[in-house]
């Protein structure tokens, strides 16, 4: 079993906040695709990396989904259309193996 994390921007480059139409259409894409989602959106977390001697700051929403399998081209795929729709250089998505307890 994997867990799939993708790593959401609250804010584009100028500030100006991204709708929640966008946010609930992410959601409706992957649970119709893996059957359940999981949104941590109320406190959201900060992100903080260094680049060209700046440090730039992001708050951030997590969503997870469970898949038994992972179709890398799929997610390539998925990740530029986020990184379209968010206007990003890059939008993380990670995944793990789990066991399930």
């Amino acid at each position: 079993m994997h867990l799939v994390q993708l790593l959401l921007p609250l804010y584009d480059n100028a500030g100006e906040t991204f709708g929640e139409e966008l946010f609930s259409k992410i959601r409706s894409e992957l649970t119709e695709r893996f059957g359940g989602l999981t949104a941590f959106t109320s406190a959201p977390a900060q992100g903080l990396w260094r680049s060209e001697g700046k440090t730039t700051h992001d708050e951030i929403v997590v969503f997870e989904v469970m898949t038994s399998e992972i179709d890398p081209e799929w997610w390539r795929d998925y990740r530029q259309a986020l990184e379209r729709s968010f206007r990003q250089n890059t939008i993380i998505i990670r995944a793990q193996s789990v066991a399930i307890l």
